[in-house]
């Protein structure tokens, strides 16, 4: 199987950018985390981070064409504001997991609100870096 992880903006300043909510692992260590989960499972596991919105809406559709099986998404900030984002997710049929370290719910106001969600299969919040981990095995049982 073939899954795709896209990470937003910030994300690769893991370990940087406030430890108190992010946790002190750096990005490093969630991409070993995951390159590992790839290997215990067998599946090939692309990592794509970026600050861009638009680098991340071309990703997501070349997931459509490249045999992506799955899609792990942590669209950082573009959660609550990126309809772009959204409609890109909505036109790709593969399993899709929405993955936040911190428990959004628990946080700012405007944190609350996804509007990436809806275009998801599912979405995880609050479980540290373990929740990149529980998106996967969710792509991999669809």
């Amino acid at each position: 199987m073939k899954i795709l992880v896209i990470n937003g903006p910030n994300i690769n300043f893991l370990g940087i950018r406030e430890k108190s909510v992010y946790g002190t692992q750096d990005y490093d260590y969630l991409l070993n985390m995951i390159a590992k989960k790839g290997e215990e499972t067998g599946c090939v596991i692309e990592v794509f981070q970026s600050n861009h919105e638009g680098a991340m809406i071309d990703r997501i559709q070349d997931a459509y064409f490249d045999g992506t099986e799955g899609i792990v998404i942590n669209p950082g900030a573009y959660t609550h504001y990126s309809y772009a984002i959204r409609d890109a997710l909505a036109s790709i049929t593969a399993p899709k997991v929405e993955v936040h370290i911190s428990d959004i719910t628990k946080r700012e106001d405007f944190r609350k609100i996804s509007v990436t969600a809806p275009a998801c299969d599912k979405q995880i919040y609050g479980h540290g870096l373990d929740g990149y981990l529980e998106a996967i095995d969710f792509c991999l049982k669809k």
